[in-house]
């Protein structure tokens, strides 16, 4: 068992890895990217990677705080739904009535990685695995995408 310094100690030290590990990767666009804490440039609209000690989780969040656009923005998103499951090779799960950690409501479209733990460095391949061919995904699924979500909100 860690205590809570070390245990963020060690997921800082993850996401410095990924970041590193990333870093010479460019986006869809050709542009520099910061890959851990990926921005879309469209407010409400996030891609979030997690990990604790049982899972890793990459997600598009939807967070905006009124549910009838919120509603507008999940249902854009499910028009482009195809395309999202061929860029990224895979289906992902649909939440359009989800809430956060701190009880906050939002619409969620995101995979996971269970029996893996950020506390265990063995693990660390098995989560840059896992998060770097979906968010290279999802920014080539963005960069094509934006402009209508730029548009809708």
């Amino acid at each position: 068992m860690y205590s809570k310094e070390e245990a963020a100690r060690l997921k800082q030290q993850f996401w410095i890895s990924l970041g590193q590990y990333m870093k010479p990767v460019p986006s869809a666009s050709g542009s520099t990217v910061h890959w851990v804490n990926y921005r879309t440039g469209v407010k409400n609209i996030f891609f979030k990677m997690d990990v604790t000690n049982k899972k890793a989780m990459i997600s598009i969040q939807l967070t905006h705080p009124d549910a009838d656009i919120r509603q507008l923005i999940f249902d854009q998103f499910e028009e482009f739904k195809g395309m999202l499951t061929a860029t990224l090779g895979e289906e992902w799960d649909w939440q359009k009535d989800a809430s956060d950690e701190y009880g906050k409501s939002l619409s969620r479209i995101w995979t996971a990685l269970e029996g893996v733990s950020v506390f265990n460095q063995q693990h660390w391949p098995d989560l840059i695995s896992f998060f770097k061919p979906r968010i290279i995904a999802l920014d080539e699924f963005w960069d094509n995408v934006k402009p209508v979500f730029e548009d809708l909100v």
